[in-house]
């Protein structure tokens, strides 16, 4: 039955509907842009703030396109002696906080801003990769307009709209005028404008340009501009900086343990430090960095609190075997190091069981065999006979027939009794002790990356207790190093510690940053028929293709009659420098003892020096003086070796009558000799005495 007036009825109830659909849509489209409003006014109050910097040089790109995307935008992108800076501008009714490391505002989580903001810091990072800029240059802020706050929340920094010109003026300086131009103009391209923003628009400097500068650079010629500041300026700097084409490694994504490798001076190290920053920025775990030289820790620690200070406190510097002794005091595992009273060990064991062996008649002097010991027994993990009986000893020349392995066992089977009747650990036993609690306990590593720089110098037991804190997990493992650089006898392949690296994980740089022509020429010329088996199993020449960047540089080589007379040599070679040259200089010695020689000697001449031992990364009015070994690492733009050649010239060792011994002592000597060479960028002073001359 019909109902009267009842379509007029429906028509009505339709009619409200739309009524309430349209009012909801009004509502929504009011807060809408009341949102949009606040927005705008808080980007001109950040904008405002931002004016401070006028004077010091940074570029200001506001309301830009995030590419890639349809309608998303970047609130301001800032260019400027600290580097890029990717802003996000909040105007919130609630207070931002920063709690747990996640962000919060009236009581709810913010943390999907933070991640919107992380993705186009990384769009960022591609863009200007291009231009050799690290990523570690590419900051993320938040700013929170009418707010006061100066927090982190992972690699985004928190700052209220009256804390971001301060703390951006604060930033260390990173960038030349030439090169904040040249990235802003970059960056204004793969960021285009966003015609709508509530901001006026600035691709122009917030000051006024000088005439003439506003022509565009080219990348190319941006490089070099960088490239050349890096070489001007305190040798500390240039060692920290990153060339373009190693910008992709360090933000690279491998799918477990990496290696970079690569001869000297092709900046591995370099590499190594920025990806270590780049990691600690986006995980929230800590990143160990470990090296075998006890002082490089001490001066990496410095170089990446300059670069990055905001993560410097989550990347952990430590030498392999003090990191290792502080590990087994967290587990509450018993050690008891004692370097001397292992070697007082080991001289009775060798009185006992060796020097009555055959071992005397390879080589009489005990030295040889603590090596085999440290290096090939201990330091590769051997507890039974069987497997050192077949092993292949790399790096070692001498051939040991069984009876003389039978007689090595016996020494270490003797020294192993005493050491442990006399209650101490050696080196190798720590690194053995930490492995076994790795193995027992997986799972409970507190880092989310380790990098080993020189891993060369590691033994084969050092790779695997670092391969066991991370396991093959994604950018977990990181092994920098070259094979020939190896300062220490014995050796290792990366498959001994189940590790693969084939595939893009093994990268190999080729061009050499460092070194001047000539120097690298005649480093090149000590080691050129020694070839060497690197840790990936391969055998390499000695002289090997190197592309270069840097020409100018001097070898200066010079043999007298009397030790005396090179003192004075080397005193006037310092002298000509100057104290402006002092700073970026070293004297390289053989030995301890030389080197207490040459201390003494510039003391007495008034020069300044410091030890490499003290030396921590910042910049010292004074020479640098240390051991070859100590100097690995590092470099310096004047390099001074004294007494260069006494162990390159044939000398033997009466006490080793046999020639692999010889041949294998003479090619560690001159690899030692090959390092401390090329740690040399500008000039390589090259001193030497006749024998009949010598000390």
């Amino acid at each position: 039955m019909t109902v009267a007036g009842g379509s007029a009825l429906n028509r009505a109830q339709e009619a409200r509907r739309h009524e309430r659909e349209l009012r909801e849509q009004l509502w929504a489209a009011q807060r809408e842009a009341r949102r949009w409003e606040a927005a705008g006014e808080g980007e001109q109050r950040v904008h405002t703030q931002l004016l401070v910097l006028a004077q010091r040089g940074w570029r200001l790109l506001v309301d830009r396109r995030w590419p890639g995307t349809r309608a998303a935008n970047v609130d301001m992108l800032l260019v400027g002696p600290g580097g890029v800076f990717v802003i996000d501008v909040k105007n919130w009714r609630s207070a931002p906080e920063a709690v747990h490391g996640r962000l919060t505002a009236g009581g709810r989580s913010c943390d999907g801003e933070v991640r919107k903001l992380l993705a186009v810091t990384h769009v960022a990072e591609g863009a200007v990769a291009a231009l050799g800029l690290s990523p570690v240059a590419v900051q993320p802020l938040m700013v929170f307009a009418g707010h006061s706050l100066a927090e982190s929340v992972g690699r985004v920094r928190l700052l209220g709209d009256q804390e971001v010109a301060p703390a951006l003026m604060a930033w260390r300086v990173r960038l030349t005028p030439s090169q904040v131009k040249a990235l802003a103009n970059h960056l204004e391209e793969v960021f285009p404008a966003y015609e709508t923003s509530s901001v006026v628009r600035s691709s122009t400097p917030l000051q006024p340009q000088a005439p003439g500068t506003e022509a565009l650079f080219d990348v190319t010629g941006l490089r070099d501009a960088a490239m050349e500041a890096a070489r001007n300026g305190p040798i500390e700097g240039w060692m920290t900086f990153l060339a373009a084409d190693q910008v992709p490694l360090v933000r690279r994504n491998w799918s477990g343990p990496a290696r970079i490798s690569g001869p000297a001076g092709t900046g591995k190290t370099v590499v190594a430090l920025h990806r270590a920053a780049h990691l600690a920025q986006r995980s929230t775990g800590r990143i160990l960095y470990v090296t075998f030289a006890n002082n490089l820790p001490r001066v990496q620690s410095t170089f990446l609190g300059t670069m990055a200070p905001a993560v410097a406190e989550r990347v952990e510097f430590r030498s392999l075997h003090s990191w290792a002794r502080g590990f087994l005091e967290e587990r509450g595992t018993a050690h008891r190091l004692n370097g001397e009273r292992a070697e007082t060990a080991f001289s009775h064991a060798w009185m006992r069981r060796g020097r009555p062996s055959v071992l005397a008649g390879i080589d009489r002097s005990p030295g040889y065999w603590r090596e085999e010991i440290d290096y090939v027994i201990k330091g590769r993990g051997i507890t039974r006979f069987e497997d050192y009986a077949t092993l292949r000893r790399i790096r070692r020349r001498t051939n040991l027939r069984r009876a003389h392995r039978e007689a090595v066992w016996e020494l270490y089977e003797e020294y192993e009794r005493i050491r442990t009747e006399r209650g101490v650990h050696d080196f190798n036993d720590i690194l053995s002790l930490a492995l076994a609690e790795c193995l027992e306990n997986p799972g409970c590593s507190p880092y989310a990356a380790v990098i080993a720089d020189e891993v060369q110098d590691l033994t084969l037991v050092g790779v695997r207790l670092l391969h066991a804190l991370v396991g093959d997990t994604p950018n977990g493992l990181l092994l920098v190093g070259d094979g020939q650089q190896s300062v220490y006898p014995g050796g290792f392949r990366l498959s001994d510690a189940g590790i693969d690296v084939r595939g893009d994980r093994g990268q190999v740089l080729r061009t050499n940053y460092r070194n001047a022509k000539e120097i690298l020429d005649a480093a090149l010329a000590v080691v050129a028929e020694d070839a060497f088996d690197d840790i990936d199993g391969t055998r390499t020449a000695g002289h090997r293709d190197v592309d270069l960047t840097y020409h100018d540089g001097k070898v200066t080589r010079a043999v007298f009659r009397t030790a005396a007379a090179q003192d004075e040599a080397l005193l006037e070679a310092l002298r000509a420098l100057g104290p402006s040259g002092w700073p970026d200089s070293a004297i390289l010695c053989r030995s301890h003892r030389e080197t207490s020689h040459y201390r003494d000697l510039l003391n007495r001449s008034g020069i300044p020096l410091c030890p490499l031992d003290r030396y921590d990364g910042h910049p010292v009015a004074a020479v640098k003086l240390g051991t070859y070994r100590r100097a690995k690492g590092l470099e310096f733009k004047h390099v001074h070796l004294p007494d260069h050649d006494i162990r390159t010239d044939g000398s033997a060792d009466s006490n080793a009558p046999d020639a692999d011994v010889m041949r294998e002592r003479q090619e560690l000597w001159r690899t030692q000799l090959f390092v401390a060479m090329t740690r040399a960028r500008d000039t390589l002073w090259l001193g030497s005495v006749a024998a009949d001359g010598r000390r």
